[in-house]
Formats: structure tokens, sequence, C-alpha cells
């Protein structure tokens, strides 16, 4: 190929000194790359031990108030009995004390005393109610017996302390504390004679305490809990934390697969880089620690971690990176000039190919180029030729892809049902045209009764059969322009558009009640399970698909409340 381009291109050689170095830039911005991330990892790993040591203080401290006010002689004068108004002064000097201690210490949600017998019943309580504190008496003092921190700490002796696991609080009537996480802190009450007379229960405001804890953390800095399975507890995005509360899991080892090793014991330490791609916000270098947790003869533990956005680690060396950059950009510049005279002789040939490729590129029309020169413009040539064929042919199967792949994004992976995004298109379809036409639609919500003990019992692979068999059931008690989705888990939708009469849809909801009723035999298994249905009438109960949806899934619920295995209409718009 004589004074072919490989000839003329040759020219371009005084670009080697550019790409020179650029290379030597790239190594050094790489090299000062790692070496700042290992600085920030092994940085990250002692603060966030640092952290960690803190949290366990901060639940020393409050089972040192527990053991205190335990010992407390008007805590077990309240409780001996030893005449009515006595014991009403011994509560009152209690209850001032609770208000002292929690007047100093924002993070308790509710100070109480409960006696072991009487069930339970709660003495004196003090609650935290925004900003200020409330203590509760008469008849809203409740019994809880029945809750583990109480029958728990009953059992232990002088000194001891039960933790309780981290929870969202869902006990009536606990004011600020309603709903919100919290850690339980109880001491018994010995009295004189050796007997457990009752407890002290503290509910720590588990927000209050990481807000204190970040006081002395950089602003970029981001916090993160889990318990022992790696549930998340806390974290950035409230909305991932507590997930099993709802009965979904969001779990930290799916985000940081390393911090497997802490959950199954094999490490007490661990540093994690997550990058762009996977966090979707520049990424992020972590650290995580595995922190005893509550009693440690019961080995628990929580994993506590901490994590700084990856660009600010590396800004310095991306600093150092741009300053190559431009230093490169202009001997660019003066290598372009000479690039600019090459330029001339060869990509006349080249112009007629871009024209080509064009002219592809808008129509996907084929262009034969001419390919009967033996140099490399000809051998590129003969390469467009074969390109443009092979990208027609790649073209027609990414439309098929295409297609398959808008299936999957609209129906569930496992029961190939519509998922909530189509369901709820469908909806929206049926309420506008119900709304025209002045008739009745209906929204069944259907939650299965006894699912989850089949999962515990036979695993996983069972309940995906089982949820299989659940799907076939109804869609063949619906008629072909109904349309039966799964929302996720065990929880499955039906919408039954232009029913004439109420008793339509009660007849299909009972129907698939009774069908889901039937024994399931999957596997050599013989599985039973029941269904709580909802039913939901446009406009009776809803004119909208929100509102619909709502009124179906209280229905629902009250199903559930009834033991199961029932239909429920709607009453009154949702």
């Amino acid at each position: 190929m004589r004074n072919g381009i490989g000839f003329k291109l040759g020219l371009l050689l005084a670009t080697f000194g550019i790409a020179s170095m650029g290379l030597v830039g790239y190594y050094s911005h790489v090299s000062s790359r790692a070496s700042l991330l290992d600085n920030a990892q092994t940085n990250l790993l002692t603060a966030t031990q640092v952290v960690s040591r803190n949290f366990q203080v901060t639940i020393e401290a409050v089972s040192g108030d527990a053991r205190m006010l335990a010992g407390l002689p008007s805590a077990i004068r309240s409780l001996e009995g030893l005449g009515e108004a006595s014991v009403q002064a011994e509560k009152s000097t209690l209850s001032a004390t609770f208000k002292s201690l929690m007047s100093v210490r924002p993070e308790y949600f509710q100070v109480r005393l409960i006696s072991a017998d009487q069930y339970g019943l709660e003495q004196v309580r003090v609650d935290r109610d925004d900003d200020k504190l409330t203590q509760v008496s008469g008849s809203s003092l409740q019994e809880k017996a029945h809750f583990p921190y109480v029958f728990n700490t009953v059992r232990l002796g002088s000194s001891e302390v039960n933790v309780s696991d981290i929870r969202l609080n869902h006990e009536k009537g606990a004011h600020s504390g309603m709903d919100q996480p919290t850690v339980r802190v109880a001491a018994p009450i010995i009295g004189p004679d050796g007997a457990v007379k009752g407890l002290i229960v503290i509910n720590l405001d588990l927000n209050s305490v990481f807000d204190r804890l970040r006081l002395d953390l950089p602003a970029s800095y981001q916090v993160y809990l889990s318990n022992r399975w790696g549930d998340f507890l806390v974290h950035p995005d409230a909305s991932q934390t507590f997930g099993f509360e709802t009965g979904r899991r969001v779990l930290i080892q799916d985000s940081f697969p390393l911090v497997s090793d802490l959950i199954a014991g094999h490490k007490s330490g661990v540093v994690a880089r997550v990058e762009e791609a996977e966090s979707g916000n520049g990424g992020l270098v972590s650290a995580f620690v595995r922190l005893p947790f509550g009693d440690a003869s019961a080995q628990r533990f929580v994993i506590m971690g901490l994590s700084r956005p990856l660009p600010e680690v590396v800004h310095a060396a991306n600093q150092m990176g741009w300053n190559t950059v431009q230093i490169i950009g202009v001997l660019a510049a003066l290598a372009l000039a000479l690039a600019a005279v090459v330029s001339r002789l060869v990509t006349g040939p080249l112009k007629s190919m871009v024209r080509a490729v064009g002219s592809f590129s808008r129509s996907q029309s084929i262009s034969v180029l001419p390919s009967s020169r033996q140099d490399e413009i000809g051998l590129l040539a003969r390469s467009l030729n074969e390109m443009q064929s092979t990208i027609v042919e790649n073209l027609r199967e990414l439309n098929e892809s295409r297609q398959s792949l808008k299936h999957l994004a609209q129906h569930d992976v496992l029961t190939g049902l519509p998922n909530r995004a189509l369901f709820n298109d469908r909806l929206n379809q049926s309420v506008s045209q119900s709304r025209r036409d002045r008739g009745r639609m209906a929204v069944l919500f259907v939650d299965l009764d006894g699912f989850k003990a089949v999962n515990d019992r036979h695993g996983h692979h069972v309940g995906d059969w089982l949820l299989k068999g659940v799907a076939t059931r109804m869609l063949g008690c619906v008629r072909e322009a109904d349309t039966v989705g799964r929302l996720g888990g065990d929880e499955f939708v039906v919408l039954l558009p232009a029913i004439e009469q109420v008793r339509d849809a009660l007849v299909v909801a009972e129907k698939i009640r009774t069908a889901l009723n039937q024994r399931f035999e999957l596997d050599g298994l013989d599985l039973n399970i029941s269904a709580s249905v909802g039913v939901a009438l446009f406009p009776d109960h809803g004119d909208s698909n929100v509102s619909l949806s709502r009124s179906a899934d209280k229905a629902m619920y009250q199903s559930k409340a009834r033991g199961g295995d029932c239909v429920v209409l709607a009453t009154g718009a949702g």
C-alpha cells in the first residue's frame, strides 16, 4: 500500500509527545486518586468506630438512668401498696423525677413505671408531646405484660438491663413517640424480699440520638444503621428504613455487598466504594462496623456505617487532572495545525463516506460505497458496506428486543400478570370511560391469608409456585375483558369494567375467594390458604382511581380484621 493512508498519517507522529504527556498525566491522576481514596477509607473507618462508640455510650447512659430510677425508694414504695394516699404521694414524687430527667434528656420519648403484677399495668407514665411533657394517668394507663420488653425484664436480676430491638413504636397513645424509631431500655425494680416488683422503661428516640451524633460529623457525611439481619434502620433516604414493618425487605448488604462479612461475623469492620454507575449520585466511599447491641450473651448486634460522596474525596486529584488536560490542550492545538495539512490530502474520499453514513443514519438507506481501491480507503469502504448490512439486521433484532422489554416493564416477572404501572393505566382508562358513559365498574383488592407461613415453612421457591397457582385460579374467575394484576408480594388486584350491579362484583369476589380457598397441590405438597377481598365500586366508593383504590384497600383490611377468608364491600368514598 504505497502512498496509502498509513504513509500520509505518518506525519501525525508528531502527536506522540502529546500522547506520552497524556499518559504520564493519566497515571499521575490515577495514582493520586488511589492514594486519596485509601486515606479517606482509613479515616472514614476510624470515624465510624468513634461514632459507634458514642452510640454505645449513649445506650450505656440510658441503661444507667434506668438502673438509677429502678433503685429509687419512691419507685419501690409506689408498688408496695402501703395506703392509697402514701402510694399516690410516692407516684407524684416519681413523676416529678421522670419529668426532671426528660427535661435534660430531650432524646427520651417516654419514661414509665410498670407493675410486675396487674397484667403489667402502667403505674406512672410521662410522655413527650412535641415541646411539652405530659403525665398520663387514670384510664389512659395501659397493661403491658404481653410486650417482650416487659416479660423479659421481670426475669432479670439486680443491676441487669434489657435493651429491646430497634423498632417503630406502634403502642397506642405514645404521643411524640408514635410510629417513630425507638429503643426501649428497661430495668427491674427489686423489692426488699428480692422479688421483682416492677420495672422502669425508657423509650429512646433513635432519630434524636443520631441527629446528635451527626453534629460532630461534616455535613456531607451520611449515616447508616441496620439490624442484625441487614434491614435499614437509619438511611439518608427515610423511605428505605424499616421496610420489614410494611412487609418488604430493604437490606444493607444489597447496597453494600461487603457488609455481608459483618453480618456473618467474619469481620468487625469493612470499607467499601460504590462507583457512580451503581449509586447514581457520583459514587460513595463508605465504612461499616459490627457493633454489639444489648445483651452480649444473646449475640445481638447492629451494623453502623458512614459514607462520603466520592467526588468530594477525589476533588484534589480531579483538579490536578484538569490542569494536565489544559496543558495537553495547548499542545494539541499545535498538532491540529499539522493535521490540517494532512487532512486535505486524505479527507476527500472520507467525506463521501460520511455523507453515505449520514444518509444511512437518517433513513437507514444503504449506499454502496466504491470499494475497488486497494489502500486503506478501499478497505474502509468495504467495511462500511458490510457494516451497513449488519446494522440493518441488528436494528431489526433491536426492535424485537424493545417489544420484549416493553412487555417485561408492564408485567410481573413471576406470574406474567400486569404489574402496578400497567394496572393503574388500565384503571385510569376504565374510570374515564365509566365517567363518560355514566356506567359502573369495580376494583377488588385481594390479599392472601397464610402466605407468609407457607414461605417460612417451605421456602420462597414454594411460595413462588403458590403465587403462580393463585394467578392462574384468579384468571379463571374473571372475564376476558377484566384485568387481574399483581401489586407485589401476596397482593393482587382485579379490575371489573362495565358492570351492571353491585351483586356482579360481589359474585366475582366470592368466586375468587372460593377458588383460592381450595387446596393447592404443588411439588408434592398440599397447601391451604385463603384470601381477604375488598370490593369498591365506581362511583359509589370513589370517583377517581386514587379514591377507588383507597376504598378497596380499606375494605380489604376490614376483611383482614374480621379474620380473613371473606369479602367486604367498601362503605363510603375513600
